[in-house]
Order: C-alpha cells, then sequence, then structure tokens
C-alpha cells in the first residue's frame, strides 16, 4: 500500500509547505497551518476538466478577434444589492457574500431569490440548514415560496448533477465551508475542499451562464474564511456587516470585475426580514430641533454615493498629566490625525477666518486668525435673520446701550479690531463685599484685564476698591 503523502497548506494565502512551522513565509501569518492529505494523480482524468475557471480548452487569439458579447444584467429586486453589484446580476459571474452569523446573509439571499423565482428559475442549495427550517423562515417573512426550488446538500457533484437537471438562472450556495467532494480525502472546509469545490462551481457558471452566489464564512477578525485563491476565482466578494445591538447592516463591495468597488449598501433587519435603506444620511443625523454645540455635519464618500454624517465631539479639561483621546465610530490614529491636520493647515493656508456667535445672540462676527495679503485679527459683523446672514455696517450701535441719559457706572471707549474703529459701552457696578475675598466678576473679556484695569484707577487715579466687589 502506497505511503499517503501530507502537505501543510495556509489557510489565508493557499501556499504549502512539507513540514509544519509557526509562521506562514508567505503572508506572515501565524498558526494558519493546516495538515492536508494529497490525492495521487488520476489515470482517468478527463481533458475536458482541465483548463481555466471558465472550463475552456487554451486558445491563442489575438484580442481583436475576441467577439466582445454584451451580457445584459437584470436586477436582484433589491436597489441596494444591485447597486454594490454595479447595476445588477450579470450572466455567468460567481459572487461570494460573507459575513458574521447572524448578519442575516441568508436571509437576505432567500428574500432575493423567492423575488427572482418568479420570473426565472432558481435553485437555493443549503448544506448547513435543514429543508423544513427555510420554510420556517420563508413563512415567517411571508415570502412567496411556490416557485423556489430548495436543496439540502453537500455534495459538490450532486450539486452540479441538480443543477444540470433544473438549469437555474440563478444558483446559491449556503456555504462554501462544508460543500466537499468525494476525490479529496480531506475534511469539508479545508484549503483543498473549497478551492476544489468553488472551481468546480464556477466552471459550471461561467459555461452554462448561470450566476452563482457562494455564502462564505468569516474569521474572528471580519476577514473571509478560506485560502485567498478563493478571492480569486470570484468575480465579486460583497461583506455583510452589522453590529450586534443595531438592526442597520451594511454590504459593502470589496471585489467587483463588473462595476465600482467598495460600494456601499445599507439595509434595515425588521420582522419581516432585511428592507432597503433609501436614505442613509438620515441614520447618522441627530434629529434636534436646534443644533448643539460640539457637532458638525460633512459629507462622506462611500463608492459612488455621498453621505451625511453627523461628527459629535466633546472636549474637556483634564485632570491627568496624558489627556484622553477616546473616539467611538472611528479609529483611535484618525482622531490623533484629525487633532494634527488644524496645525499642519495653519502654514500651508494664506488665509483662515473664524465664524463666531453665542447661542442665544443672533449676532455673528467673522474674525480673521491669518491673512498673508492683508490685515490679520479683522473683524466682520453679520446678523441671523429668517433669510440668512446680513452685513451689520454700524457694530457700534450693538455695544451701546441705547438710553436717554447716561447711567452711572458707564463708560464708552473706542476700541480697535484690525482697522476697525469700534465704539464699546463698558458698565461696571461696585458694592460693598460680606466675604473675606471680595469678588471680581467680568463678562465679556478676561478677569486679568480687569484686575490690571482696577490696579491702573487705584495707581493713577486713587481709586480704591480692594474691599468692595466688583462686576464688569
Amino acid at each position: 500500500m502506497a505511503k499517503t503523502k501530507t502537505a501543510f497548506v495556509c489557510n489565508d494565502c493557499g501556499a504549502d509547505y512539507r513540514k509544519w512551522q509557526g509562521q506562514c513565509s508567505a503572508c506572515q501569518a501565524w498558526n494558519t497551518l493546516s495538515e492536508v492529505r494529497l490525492s495521487g494523480p488520476s489515470s482517468t482524468a478527463s481533458p475536458k476538466s482541465r483548463g481555466g475557471f471558465a472550463g475552456t480548452t487554451a486558445t491563442v487569439q489575438k484580442l481583436s478577434e475576441i467577439d466582445l458579447i454584451d451580457l445584459p444584467r437584470f436586477s436582484s429586486g433589491f436597489a441596494e444589492l444591485d447597486r454594490v453589484l454595479g447595476g445588477g446580476f450579470v450572466p455567468g459571474s460567481a459572487i461570494l457574500i460573507g459575513g458574521h452569523p447572524g448578519a442575516g446573509k441568508s436571509t437576505l439571499l432567500l428574500q432575493t431569490l423567492c423575488k427572482l423565482a418568479a420570473q426565472a428559475p432558481a435553485l437555493y442549495v443549503t448544506g448547513e440548514e435543514s429543508p423544513q427550517q427555510i420554510a420556517m423562515r420563508a413563512k415567517r417573512l411571508g415570502l412567496e415560496t411556490d416557485a423556489l426550488q430548495l436543496m439540502a446538500e453537500t455534495d459538490v457533484n450532486e450539486i452540479l448533477a441538480a443543477a444540470d437537471k433544473h438549469k437555474p438562472k440563478v444558483l446559491v450556495v449556503d456555504s462554501i465551508q462544508v460543500i466537499h467532494s468525494d476525490a479529496l480525502t480531506s475534511a469539508p472546509g479545508s484549503v483543498a475542499q473549497v478551492r476544489d469545490c468553488a472551481a468546480l462551481l464556477t466552471r459550471y457558471a461561467k459555461q452554462t451562464g448561470t450566476v452563482l452566489i457562494l455564502v462564505g464564512h468569516v474569521t474572528k477578525d471580519g476577514s473571509l474564511a478560506g485560502p485567498k485563491v478563493l478571492e480569486h476565482m470570484i468575480d465579486c466578494s460583497v461583506l455583510l456587516e452589522g453590529e450586534q445591538d443595531s438592526r442597520y447592516r451594511t454590504l459593502r463591495g470589496q471585489k467587483n470585475r463588473f462595476g465600482a468597488v467598495n460600494e456601499l449598501g445599507v439595509f434595515a433587519m425588521t420582522d419581516v426580514g432585511l428592507k432597503e435603506v433609501l436614505n442613509p444620511s438620515a441614520i447618522f443625523l441627530e434629529r434636534a430641533e436646534t443644533p448643539a454645540p460640539g457637532t458638525v455635519v460633512v459629507v462622506v464618500w462611500e463608492g459612488t454615493r455621498p453621505l451625511l454624517v453627523e461628527i459629535q465631539a466633546l472636549v474637556d479639561a483634564s485632570n491627568l498629566g496624558n489627556p484622553r483621546r477616546v473616539a467611538v465610530g472611528f479609529e483611535q490614529n484618525r482622531l490623533a490625525m484629525l487633532l494634527a491636520v488644524p496645525k499642519v493647515l495653519e502654514h500651508m493656508i494664506d488665509c483662515s477666518v473664524l465664524l463666531e456667535g453665542e447661542q442665544d445672540s443672533r449676532y455673528r462676527t467673522l474674525r480673521g486668525q491669518k491673512n498673508r495679503f492683508g490685515a490679520v485679527n479683522e473683524l466682520g459683523v453679520f446678523a441671523m435673520t429668517d433669510v440668512g446672514l446680513k452685513e451689520v455696517l454700524n457694530p457700534s450701535a450693538i455695544f451701546l446701550e441705547r438710553a436717554e441719559t447716561p447711567a452711572p457706572g458707564t463708560v464708552v471707549v473706542v476700541v480697535w479690531e484690525g482697522t476697525r474703529p469700534l465704539l464699546v459701552e463698558i458698565q461696571a457696578l461696585v458694592d460693598a463685599s460680606n466675604l473675606g475675598n471680595p469678588r471680581r466678576v467680568a463678562v465679556g473679556f478676561e478677569q486679568n484685564r480687569l484686575a490690571m484695569l482696577l490696579a491702573v484707577l487705584h495707581r493713577h487715579v486713587g481709586l480704591h476698591v480692594g474691599d468692595q466687589d466688583v462686576f464688569a
């Protein structure tokens, strides 16, 4: 009896080694090598079984001599799924969909096939669930099940035989990790089984023009499980993601030979299955009557779709030697880079201005911070009206109290803001203090300026308010 040959194959990249080792030399991953028994070459192998994934014999042709066939796409029944696929299903394409357990992969595909089965033959092959479980889910979701063909099988040869008999337009295999071939001695889910079974199914799809959808498992870090060669075989790879405590699911394209990559589709998980979210921006915006301080709405691009996203930030004084940086929803390193960007931009730009305004005031000030072509620290004043911002041509009128007779404790001073003089009225109240430490309260300017002003008045005018409260 001949000795069985074995090899150690990396589960991530598919590289093989004669002996086990802790790290794969090809992809540098640790503890990803598994033992695979190798089958000897078969003398009865048919020449038709050779060739590429398309199953055609290799012939040399000039590129200009190849006939261009415009394959018409057809819709999946979900606009969000069509967006991620680049406009719908392409006949003869192989699609791999992955996601964490419970993300909704089987639910999405069952809804899709029930819609398509009413128009064209469709076959759903399940290897992880029983037909009764699939039927119960379809009944709970209220789907039309009269035309959909269902098969519970894990043998790839039986699946291909059933596909040859029923000739479906769309074939779903859930999942590729449980499909096996009797020609291989390794266990289902191994590198050799996943690679060979996916190659046979892909070859059948290319030869017959059937849309093949493979369901794949994901690892604990969120990447697709199985050999990397699986991602090279298929035409399109999408990932269905979602938090455990959220009802929203995102379908993100990672590879697409027939459309734009990194497209995004958004669904909501309901009691009747997955429903499309036609306006995803509404998910990321806080519905408040008045804008809250520390929030900003930005436009981000996901593939070819613009999304409005609201970013909220809170800054507070730190009692620690190393101030904390906490980010929720994006990476910690991006937050550090975002905080460093203003300092970098400050040296790159020619002019920067800052628009300010109190929450309970209708006036806004536009203050220059940097200007290489004019005076710095200039000030512009605007008033918020029901038709937008309007210029305030005489800002001094804002800072002056409109009284018939001047009130005691008030004084009008001239201050310069850039190249513009402004008249500002300062009001002060001095009262006897009942505290050991008299209070100094300043509104509208700094506390240190009030202390300096009182010191000047005491030295040059002889005004002594050391034991009195001062409010200015």
